[in-house]
């Protein structure tokens, strides 16, 4: 499934307006659905597709959170990242699970066709949307990551990944990993963490596209043992990403909603 919304937060402000112009949201691993003319590709590994390997646990809850408190359009994809990784370009060797890269050309190309370039371009409108407005587009990535790899415990729970040659994005993460640990001081923010944010995915195909003071992207990953809908602390955390980030904004400049009390 491919959506994208446009959110809009009751009585926005004309400070509001100003950010909704300028920030995209986009969840790449929103789901794990494996539509019907390909599960038999995946019919011996059910455990994986419901797994972190299937899909970011809690990036479209956060992701759609994001969108309302911002007023930010959304893009967002449910298939499975399995099937086709809609943060992996073309001829990467992750874009698809095994099975599918066994598959016949076409069935693979028929994929890209439905489901990945579709989604790929409505990111593409929307960010060039905001840049054509405001000159410059702000883009956040929402994922999230498993607390243990390959027997290893990840040290973080929120993770801010950036590309360190841009100083817009350089800039950004220093004042919102600040405003993090200001907000929630409980929470260990790292950057470039878990992951390098120079690799391959939806930013890093933007910023060969776009110039750095064009386009801002930062990847934001939560670890997922924080994600639990029965949790009013998974609550109070997306509370501290969206509250952190207006801090973060307004330092931009550029007349953004003071955080909530």
């Amino acid at each position: 499934m491919l959506a994208s919304t446009h959110a809009r937060a009751p009585g926005a402000s004309s400070e509001g307006e100003e950010i909704r112009d300028a920030l995209v949201i986009t969840c790449e691993h929103g789901g794990n659905r494996i539509p019907p003319a390909y599960r038999l590709l995946f019919r011996s590994v059910h455990d994986l597709v419901a797994s972190h390997r299937g899909f970011d646990a809690g990036a479209l809850v956060m992701a759609r959170s994001l969108a309302r408190a911002f007023s930010a359009p959304l893009a967002y994809g449910t298939v499975c990242r399995l099937l086709v990784d809609l943060n992996r370009s073309v001829g990467h060797r992750h874009l698809h699970f095994e099975s599918v890269r066994k598959a016949p050309l076409a069935v693979r190309e028929h994929i890209l066709e439905r489901y990945y370039q579709p989604y790929r371009a409505e990111v593409e409108r929307l960010i060039m949307q905001a840049v054509e407005r405001r000159g410059r587009a702000i883009h956040i990535c929402s994922h999230s990551f498993t607390p243990e790899l390959k027997g290893r415990r990840r040290e973080a729970d929120i993770g801010l990944l950036y590309d360190p040659s841009r100083p817009g994005e350089v800039a950004l993460c220093e004042r919102w990993k600040t405003a993090l640990e200001a907000c929630a001081p409980e929470l260990v923010v790292r950057r470039n963490y878990p992951y390098s944010g120079k690799a391959d995915g939806v930013a890093a195909w933007f910023r060969a596209r776009l110039p750095a003071d064009a386009y801002v992207g930062i990847e934001l990953e939560i670890n997922q043992k924080h994600v639990d809908a029965a949790n009013p602390q998974w609550a109070a955390l997306r509370k501290a990403v969206i509250n952190s980030l207006r801090i973060a904004l307004a330092g931009e400049g550029r007349g953004v909603v003071r955080p909530d009390g």
